[in-house]
């Protein structure tokens, strides 16, 4: 994760979807507010006067920052609903509000990212590093402590393993059969699938994610990382056999890179393994603080669903869901396919 917040849109982001880390801090901060729609806004003033700014700061940033803050809860009240919390807050002293057409609030969530935006602020620094702290603190109870193994907490994680174990020996069994080489070209060209997906080979991948050297690296890789994985693999186990068969004899390794860069260049495949690419990217960085240098353009927030996936109540340790029935069914039903 990006420390300074003030210059990283993705890691501001990550911020505010990260909704169990936001429950935490709006008890922590106490800011106050008007509860209004069952949801607690806050008028420009009052934003100023909690930041310790004068409202046109406040103005200017809104103007640079509009589509963002929009996104995160600021919006402007007008006509009949700006009637509504008129009468709503008529007993409220939030300012003169009878002359003004409009009225622009924001959401606590839009406080927050307005507080990680404003540099000339000593208030919203002290809040920036506060989120932090309960951020990285809640990161920690929800994972368990252990985010190398983030990926696992996932329900979709075991099955998408079991599945590339799977294919996996499909791929080494087309190697023994199809291939005239050696023995390392197990490694050898796992290492192409690696870098076909995400650029990186195995020991770029150990190192970035800061893995021991007994460490398996498949154990860390995310449900739809090892789909992809498989899919190349199984797809590539196929090409292999046909080429055999065709020739009548067993591939050199240039016929193989071959096949693998019409694997690479695949149009249909194009679009998951993008895909692929930016959940690893967009997710090592938010869970593990881990930056992928060769996938860096692929980087995004991470949505709200994935908070969910992997910190939330269906989220459980790779112990928990080997102990329960329900993933041993599935696991049986994978196993009798």
């Amino acid at each position: 994760m990006i420390k300074d917040l003030t210059s990283s849109t993705v890691s501001r982001q990550n911020i505010l979807n990260n909704h169990y880390a936001l429950e935490k801090v709006e008890l922590h901060l106490a800011l106050g507010g008007i509860t209004w729609k069952d949801e607690r806004i806050f008028t420009k003033i009052k934003v100023a006067q909690l930041l310790e700014v004068d409202i046109r700061t406040i103005e200017r940033y809104l103007e640079h920052n509009n589509k963002e803050l929009v996104k995160n809860g600021y919006k402007v009240l007008k006509g009949i609903e700006f009637k509504e919390f008129k009468d709503y807050v008529s007993d409220i002293n939030v300012g003169d509000m009878l002359k003004i057409p409009t009225l622009g609030v924001f959401t606590f969530r839009a406080v927050l990212n307005l507080a990680m935006l404003i540099t000339e602020s000593k208030k919203a620094k002290a809040i920036r590093n506060k989120i932090l702290d309960i951020v990285i603190d809640v990161m920690a109870q929800k994972s368990g402590g252990h985010t190398k193994y983030i990926n696992q907490r996932e329900d979709g994680y075991i099955p998408a393993s079991y599945k590339e174990y799977s294919y996996r020996q499909e791929f080494t069994n087309a190697l023994d059969y199809y291939l005239d080489m050696g023995k390392h070209k197990y490694a050898k060209y796992t290492n192409k699938i690696y870098t076909i997906i995400f650029l990186e080979n195995a020991t770029e991948y150990k190192k970035i994610l800061d893995l021991k050297q007994k460490d398996n690296l498949r154990d860390t890789l995310y449900s739809e990382i090892l789909n992809v994985i498989a899919s190349i693999e199984n797809g590539l186990a196929e090409d292999m056999k046909k080429e055999y068969e065709s020739l009548g004899r067993k591939l050199t390794p240039k016929e193989l890179s071959v096949l693998i860069e019409n694997i690479a260049n695949n149009p249909y495949l194009k679009p998951v393994i993008e895909d692929a690419r930016v959940k690893m990217a967009s997710r090592d960085l938010c869970f593990r603080d881990a930056l992928h240098d060769k996938l860096e353009n692929y980087i995004e927030s991470v949505p709200q669903s994935d908070f969910d996936k992997f910190l939330g109540e269906t989220s459980k340790s790779l112990e928990e869901r080997l102990s329960d029935p329900e993933t041993l069914a599935v696991l049986k039903r994978l196993k009798d396919r």
